[in-house]
């Protein structure tokens, strides 16, 4: 299946290699127990005040968050959509011992794997998403390096 893979950063501060975060996406594609309904995918990157906006409209929560996925709809050739919140990711990739490339890759993970069907509203769907997380990271890294992020101050 080829679908279109659009790339968005509303985040001023940040810089992305869109084709090594096309070919992550890809790869995903690729992998059968990751399986997202056919359509095209939109990935946007947004900073708190963005995506806590969205949190308010969509979740009634307006605090900033990770991730946001919206499904799409395969009858019109959309697959869905995954918000980022990159300042997110800055703020807690040290917390969790990784780099701001690696927390952003989990945030891509964890929307593509909403998006394949997986949640995280109870506590056994919240271990199925944290084992599909860690399983979709080794296999998007057995090969390559994480798409590189970068903020500005």
């Amino acid at each position: 299946m080829s679908r279109e893979i659009q790339i968005i950063s509303k985040c001023d501060r940040l810089t992305i290699d869109e084709a090594a975060v096309e070919s992550c996406l890809r790869k995903l594609d690729l992998d059968p127990r990751f399986t997202v309904a056919e359509g095209d995918l939109s990935v946007v990157f947004l900073g708190d005040d963005d995506i806590g906006e969205l949190h308010g409209t969509f979740l009634s929560d307006p605090s900033p968050t990770d991730v946001i996925t919206f499904p799409g709809d395969p009858e019109f050739g959309e697959a869905g959509e995954i918000c980022v919140g990159v300042e997110r990711a800055e703020a807690v990739h040290q917390e969790h011992n990784v780099t701001l490339s690696e927390e952003i890759l989990l945030y891509l993970a964890h929307g593509w794997l909403h998006l394949s069907g997986y949640d995280d509203k109870t506590e056994e769907d919240r271990v199925s998403m944290r084992q599909a997380e860690r399983d979709s990271l080794a296999y998007l890294l057995d090969d390559r390096s994480p798409p590189e992020f970068s903020l500005a101050d």
